[in-house]
């Protein structure tokens, strides 16, 4: 019998639906059950393309004999993380607390006004020798002791809370933004980590951090950076080996594109197969603007292959793009995207010898008997088999696919409005921006609601939203407006009086409902939410960046466009609580970073009477010929009446009128 999930709309929680545990989704009807009956809460968070969240779902919550034991002691909540990021944080953050390290399947255990007291992530079903509690082991310890011990555990539960209400304050906030000596250090303290033989930063597991890429591009660009050839060298090098790594290993689907998750080894092998949204946006963006620097061919593929694969894959019927693909498909990870050299001779015949030296394939395999291709050869290499690759690619397709969550969010559409304007710039395809244009016109139809206000919702599934967006949700569309806004001239220039008044409307709306009226930085959810026993600020950049590093770009590049002083007030006062930051753990904001760097370095605008085609042609250059320097922020153009001569700005300054576009272009530089 379908359990309360039976209704929802997320696919996560449907996922659920027929388990014996009597799950309850987010809700003070869950709460006031936990209050009547004196039961401990289960928070349970995951999300549907979740490998190990599918692991113990099969092992545990689809287990009668357990189910048992949930039902009779726990009022048990199931959680879709990417539905209700604000209660994910603050489950995740006692998690961690409490274990010293997070993931997901979460399981937080709360007491019955929803403080956390105690939890964990995955746990088996039973002992496997890996000093792992079983599961029904936990339960009962956790039943028993809140029974017995309720005094301590709500001590332990008044410690959580007060711990996670002082996090809220700027970690190591002196009162001073980061300096340009901070900003130098961080890039060289980013670079020690990386991993020079292999990419990436750190060990296994390998994750692709955009925006620590990003930040690295935004400061690549700098003066002091260009004047220190041995700096700007270690840049270069840590840069390109990333990029290539990740392009060329297994985390990149090199058959039908677009990026996975991360990879579980230090050498970017074997992926975890889910596919996200944000990761794919992210990166489009990084990709691009690594092109117009370095012109490695190559990136220029990537750009082009993932916004293939976002417009074939990921693309729902009402035209918002949908959250992620699932790591499992019938419950096997991977099995979608993995060949056995037999299978890709049948397919490729005479061409199959060359296709198995260029990507590593062998008959022995490297992941479970089979293969995940990894590019070898070069890129003129890559280039002839194209063909091939498209060939494997309709095999593919006739293979059991995993399950899309077609669930559309507000703020990883606002993300991929973001990378498709931005790269479409770049690369000089049109065509990528006015889907992003239909993406952004698409969100205000479903999700934006202007009516006395501003109301923004996170969630749409088909046509039906749902839910407040937060802050991140409101700081990532005004990141996506002003990006159309710097591109309309060149794309669209009917859309070019649309966006900065939009992005101006969606900031108000931020100082309003979400900032601290007593100390610096916004918090994650409105004034008015009830149901979080932690009102929470996030700092922290992580796989996507925090609502408060994302304002940094809002509030700098109004503050650059705009003279009223109440952008800069507000960018100076939130740049002020990362001094500390910067200098203690510069690749955990370094999102927030790269919005100082691109403030300080000044957002250009551009005044001419027309000729967009010319002006972008001349600041791209040729791409067989060593780049111009475009500028590494937006470039925001407007029309100025038929007088000779072109007007470049760079932040509030004007530059001397340049006499076309090949002298404009030199100021820009």
């Amino acid at each position: 019998m379908p359990n309360l999930l039976a209704q929802e709309s997320s696919l996560y929680l449907r996922q659920h639906r027929d388990n014996p545990v009597h799950w309850w989704p987010w809700g003070p009807a869950a709460f006031a059950a936990a209050k009547a009956e004196n039961k401990p809460v289960l928070v349970s968070v995951g999300y549907s393309s979740c490998h190990w969240c599918h692991v113990m779902a099969r092992e545990s919550f689809e287990q009668a004999w357990i189910a048992d034991l949930m039902n009779q002691h726990f009022i048990c909540i199931k959680v879709d993380r990417e539905e209700r990021p604000e209660v994910d944080k603050l489950m995740m953050d006692a998690v961690q607390m409490i274990q010293g390290h997070g993931g997901w399947p979460l399981n937080c255990f709360c007491l019955p006004d929803g403080r956390p007291f105690f939890g964990g992530t995955y746990f088996p079903p039973e002992d496997r020798g890996h000093g792992q509690v079983p599961w029904p082991q936990l339960l009962m310890r956790v039943a028993d002791f809140y029974q017995r011990n309720k005094p301590e555990l709500g001590a332990n539960a008044d410690a959580i809370a007060q711990n996670l209400t002082h996090l809220t304050r700027a970690p190591d906030a002196d009162g001073l933004a980061p300096t340009k000596a901070d900003l130098l250090s961080a890039v060289r303290r980013i670079c020690e980590q990386h991993d020079d033989r292999h990419g990436g930063f750190g060990g296994a597991p390998k994750f692709p951090a955009p925006h620590t890429l990003s930040f690295l591009l935004g400061m690549r660009a700098d003066p002091e950076v260009q004047a220190d050839r041995t700096l700007a060298t270690r840049m270069d090098a840590v840069i390109t080996i990333t990029l290539g790594a990740m392009a060329r290993g297994g985390l990149y689907d090199q058959i039908g594109g677009g990026f996975h998750r991360y990879c579980v080894d230090v050498d970017w092998t074997v992926p975890h197969f889910e596919k996200m949204l944000y990761d794919n946006a992210q990166l489009l963006g990084v990709y691009a603007e690594a092109w117009a620097r370095y012109r490695d061919p190559l990136y220029a593929d990537i750009c082009a292959e993932t916004v293939n694969w976002m417009l074939r894959e990921m693309r729902a019927e009402n035209g918002l793009f949908a959250a992620s693909l699932d790591a499992d498909t019938d419950h096997e990870e991977g099995t979608t995207y993995v060949w056995k050299s037999a299978e890709v001779a049948e397919i490729l015949g005479a061409e199959a010898f060359a296709f198995a030296q260029a990507y590593g394939l062998s008959d022995q395999g490297n992941f479970e008997g089979a293969n995940i291709p990894k590019l070898r050869g070069d890129h003129a290499t890559r280039t002839r088999l194209a063909a091939a690759r498209a060939r494997l690619l309709a095999r593919r397709d006739t293979r059991p696919q995993p399950v899309r969550d077609n669930k559309n969010l507000l703020g990883w559409n606002a993300l991929a409005i973001t990378g498709l304007a931005k790269a479409g710039w770049i690369l000089g395809r049109k065509d990528w921006y006015e889907i992003a244009a239909q993406t952004e016109a698409k969100l205000w139809t479903i999700l934006g609601q202007e009516n006395q206000g501003l109301n923004l919702l996170s969630v749409a599934h088909g046509e039906k939203a749902c839910l407040p967006a937060g802050l991140a949700d409101h700081a990532w569309m005004a990141e996506a407006e002003l990006a159309l806004a710097a591109y309309a001239p060149w794309a669209n220039p009917a859309r070019g009086t649309i966006h900065q008044p939009r992005a101006d409307l969606i900031l108000q709306t931020i100082k309003q409902r979400f900032a601290d009226p007593h100390a610096v930085g916004y918090f994650i959810v409105s004034a008015d939410r009830e149901d979080l026993s932690v009102r929470q600020k996030d700092w922290f950049d992580n796989a996507i960046p925090s609502g408060n590093s994302s304002l940094i770009h809002g509030f700098g590049i109004m503050h650059s466009l705009d003279e009223d002083s109440r952008w800069g007030r507000e960018f100076s006062d939130l740049a002020a609580a990362y001094g500390g930051l910067s200098r203690n753990v510069p690749s955990g904001v370094s999102h927030a970073l790269d919005g100082l760097v691109r403030q300080a370095s000044g957002y250009a605008t551009a005044k001419a009477p027309g000729g967009w085609d010319a002006f972008r042609a001349e600041l791209l250059g040729d791409a067989n010929t060593a780049p111009h320097a475009l500028p590494y922020r937006p470039l925001f153009m407007t029309s100025t009446p038929a007088e000779a001569g072109f007007t470049v700005c760079i932040g509030q300054t004007c530059l001397p009128r340049a006499s076309g576009a090949i002298e404009a272009a030199r100021l820009l530089r």
